[in-house]
């Protein structure tokens, strides 16, 4: 399966888009934004650009990168002007993801944001200052180059560098047959090959993105990367993982029910890796590029949307998330039926036990 061409958040402003169904992520970007503002101050404050290039990785279609955006924004035109009494710069913005991202959904967007930051420089008691605003969009795999040298000065990416850049190769035989039948990820009934592959693939996919951004971030820029991750070198636990051993469980059920065929479920693997803090600390000290600023761990709190259950809630957004490759490979037809089964189980696991899912927050300096 070419990932780059199948998967993408679901599209629009429909019920189980992205953009409907993002509210977990806004809520972890919200509980770190006065770290993610800190930063890109630092950054601006310690290299006083007269242009200064911002990048979101992963960007998605729906709201949370524009108000993210907005914030950082606002305050580097707030150091701007009250710190070193200055007209602030121009700013070169690019919104990154895969080429299937709807990207059309954000520019849309764009005049009523620019409609609230015109508003938010009028009400500034001092007034405002008016800064050129170029936002482009930059179609392609971050785990590689996407642009020029020395361009940019604060990189920000939220919920991606969890997502693979394919599904790992060595979970299958040389004749293609699949060595990880009885999960679609780490489990406690995977061989030992199969975690393997997994850390492996993180490992050199999360070593070219450190290499790529390297080359693009001034010296001096810096980097926010939100991801998720697991507590401890084990597999086995009740978090991000568990959530992969729920659908799993869900897709089971359908088969019974005659929905779905067991070889189509023996032969599907995510492209996902949830990795502990210490792979992560390894990973940046090995490849050399970066030096660690954060590495910290949080937990979001349980959201449920209102008139629905917490599974339910999960479910949602789990659809919006997985719905291009599980449509993809199993067919369209199973979807509702699918996130129906998923959003029961969740709350049926709730019940007997918390499911705890981690978040790390990762901020990079480049020396």
């Amino acid at each position: 399966m070419d990932v780059d061409k199948v998967f993408h958040m679901t599209g629009g402003v429909g019920e189980t888009s992205y953009s409907r169904n993002s509210s977990l992520q806004k809520k972890a970007s919200d509980m770190v934004k006065h770290i993610i503002l800190e930063t890109v101050e630092e950054v601006y404050l310690a290299t006083k650009p007269k242009s200064i290039g911002i990048a979101d990785l992963g960007c998605s279609s729906g709201p949370n990168t524009l108000s993210n955006l907005k914030d950082m924004l606002d305050k580097i035109e707030c150091s701007s002007r009250n710190k070193l009494k200055q007209p602030a710069p121009e700013f070169r913005v690019f919104l990154n993801d895969l080429p299937t991202n709807d990207f059309n959904a954000i520019f849309q967007a764009l005049p009523k944001f620019h409609q609230l930051l015109k508003q938010k420089r009028k009400n500034d008691e001092n007034g405002g200052t008016s800064s050129n605003i170029y936002i482009a969009a930059y179609p392609g795999s971050f785990y590689g180059r996407l642009f020029p040298d020395h361009c940019l000065h604060f990189i920000y990416s939220s919920y991606s560098l969890h997502w693979l850049s394919r599904v790992p190769p060595g979970l299958y035989d040389e004749q293609g047959n699949s060595l990880n039948k009885n999960s679609i990820y780490i489990s406690e009934h995977s061989p030992s090959v199969v975690s393997k592959a997994y850390f492996e693939q993180f490992e050199e996919d999360f070593s070219l993105f450190l290499h790529s951004r390297s080359d693009e971030l001034v010296s001096g820029g810096k980097m926010v990367l939100i991801l998720l991750g697991r507590e401890g070198f084990s597999h086995v636990d009740r978090g991000n993982v568990f959530f992969w051993k729920i659908l799993y469980q869900a897709l089971t059920n359908l088969i019974s029910k005659g929905e779905v065929e067991k070889e189509k479920l023996e032969s599907y693997d995510v492209h996902f890796y949830a990795p502990c803090k210490e792979e992560i600390q390894a990973a940046v000290n090995v490849n050399g590029c970066f030096e660690v600023e954060r590495l910290e761990t949080f937990e979001i709190e349980k959201a449920i949307a209102k008139g629905m259950s917490y599974g339910t809630t999960v479910a949602m957004t789990v659809r919006s998330i997985q719905e291009s490759m599980a449509a993809h490979h199993f067919g369209e037809a199973i979807i509702e039926d699918l996130f129906q089964e998923y959003g029961r189980l969740v709350d049926e696991e709730m019940a007997k036990e918390e499911i705890r899912p981690i978040t790390f927050l990762l901020v990079l300096r480049k020396p």
